[in-house]
């Protein structure tokens, strides 16, 4: 596999990035948003923590902490949160099949020897 190849898979490893998870506190720390707020968008529907044990401190992977920021801007120009979660759940469609048509178009260049 070439060194593009390598790298062009690593920045579309959806595995991977399902497995990165932050704590409320940190993803709260990145973002700029409050934890109260994000513990409401989750009551809400619009977005979704890691399960773990009950009580345990919520945990988010990198497509919520991204849906998160995609909430914010929306609500920063002046959208209601429903308005906002619809609009970026259809942003987020697209994003996903623009990434899937991405993957499909990476050549398989693995030496075959």
């Amino acid at each position: 596999m070439s060194e593009d190849t390598q790298k062009l898979n690593a920045l579309l490893d959806f595995d991977l990035l399902k497995k990165l998870v932050v704590g409320i506190g940190e993803v709260s720390e990145i973002t700029g948003i409050p934890t109260r707020k994000i513990r409401y968008w989750e009551e809400k529907g619009a977005i979704q923590s890691e399960s773990g044990a009950e009580g345990s401190t919520r945990r988010y992977d990198y497509l919520n902490v991204k849906k998160m920021l995609l909430i914010q801007e929306m609500m920063d120009e002046g959208f209601t949160l429903d308005a906002a979660i619809k609009k970026v759940e259809k942003r987020m469609v697209t994003l996903n099949e623009a990434f899937r048509k991405l993957a499909d178009t990476v050549p398989d260049t693995e030496d075959k020897e």
